[in-house]
């Protein structure tokens, strides 16, 4: 009798791989949050205002508008009435409270904070006693804690002032992007004038200030985008643009010194082909609201750590770390006309559920704004 001989699933496709990442990523997730202390409750001021709750995790439909308590700033922070707030992937992460790792620390069985959004630009209105940087009036923007409400606390060193040039919506659109692009080119790709970077996902809400901020650092950049969105890629400064409905990115001839994945959907090895021997691989997320519910975007860069030992590459991951420094720099490009960010629709307030439904779908043009209209704020 003839034995049949089945082939072996490459390695980061079998099941028991996956057990180990997923294994790994809970004793790494654990020991960073081993140490936290939940924050002391928030000081109510007695008034009331409109905002995003969620109280389930779900779908866009557990979303609601309901009015709640306006808070009080701490000692270090100020309070913002909002003027636009933005969507990342970040808040649909966390209204399924998927991946599942990350209810260690947002509540297992329901969120322990039931408020969404980080980006916000708006005015301040009150300011802690020991806030020295801001006072009432100032336009701002960076983030905060619950963006997707009239008001919203957030300590200084996560605000810089608004620039002049921009609206509310455009610097509402900068925070958690912009500076995903940046740390993610600038700090963890160590990309500097003259090097090649391949952005996955130029026309994304990362990507589309990635392109812009490489051609900033003097790099010579290629963008990977569908067909559609070709135009604008080119128009954002890219040299070079690879369409990914007819062009497979990993058999093209070009070594490329920086990676900035914005994707994730192509298999880490694939990339290698195209990286130079000393390249770096910078993972920044990818994947929808029905993939790896477990372990999600960490499966990536577990795949990468598993790697390091046998390639010369780097694989890498970026969280970005929100701090005044960084968006004073990135406002400093938007002065200098090196940066506009890109905007693809507006919704109001009482349609955030509408506005995550649509950015999960994974084919926004930049970003997806949340505006707060005036007959929407609180006097």
């Amino acid at each position: 009798m003839t034995r049949v001989t089945r082939p072996r699933r490459p390695l980061f496709r079998r099941k028991s791989t996956l057990v180990v990442l997923g294994l790994l990523a809970v004793v790494i997730l654990g020991v960073s949050l081993s140490g936290s202390e939940p924050p002391p409750p928030p000081r109510s001021s007695g008034e009331s205002m409109q905002a995003i709750v969620y109280r389930q995790y779900g779908a866009a439909d557990v979303l609601r508008l309901e009015r709640t308590d306006r808070w009080l700033p701490e000692d270090h922070q100020v309070v913002i009435k909002v003027r636009a707030a933005a969507a990342n992937p970040l808040d649909w992460h966390y209204m399924r409270g998927t991946p599942y790792l990350m209810r260690m620390d947002s509540g297992w069985r329901a969120p322990k904070t039931p408020r969404l959004g980080a980006d916000v630009a708006g005015v301040v209105v009150e300011v802690g006693k020991n806030v020295t940087r801001f006072k009432a009036g100032d336009e701002v923007f960076g983030t905060g804690g619950g963006t997707f409400a009239e008001y919203v606390r957030s300590s200084e060193t996560k605000i810089v002032l608004k620039p002049a040039e921009l609206t509310f919506e455009q610097a509402a659109a900068i925070p958690v992007a912009a500076l995903t692009a940046l740390q993610g080119l600038r700090d963890k790709g160590h990309l500097h004038a003259g090097q090649k970077v391949l952005i996955n996902g130029a026309s994304g809400g990362v990507g589309t200030f990635a392109v812009q901020i490489a051609k900033a650092l003097g790099a010579e950049v290629t963008g990977v985008c569908s067909t559609r969105n070709l135009e604008l890629v080119r128009s954002l400064g890219a040299d070079h643009v690879i369409d990914y409905t007819t062009q497979d990115v990993t058999q093209g001839a070009e070594r490329y010194d920086v990676i900035l994945d914005n994707v994730g959907t192509t298999p880490l090895l694939d990339f290698r082909r195209v990286m130079k021997p000393a390249g770096i691989f910078v993972i920044v997320g990818g994947g929808g609201p029905n993939d790896g519910k477990l372990i999600g975007p960490m499966a990536r860069p577990l795949q990468g750590l598993l790697l390091a030992p046998f390639v010369s590459q780097q694989f890498v991951m970026l969280l970005a770390e929100i701090n005044d420094k960084d968006l004073q720099f990135v406002s400093d490009l938007v002065a200098a006309k090196k940066l506009m960010p890109v905007i693809d629709r507006t919704y109001p307030l009482s349609e955030v559920p509408a506005a995550i439904r649509y950015l999960e779908q994974g084919h926004a043009r930049g970003k997806v704004i949340i505006t707060v209209e005036a007959d929407d704020r609180a006097s």
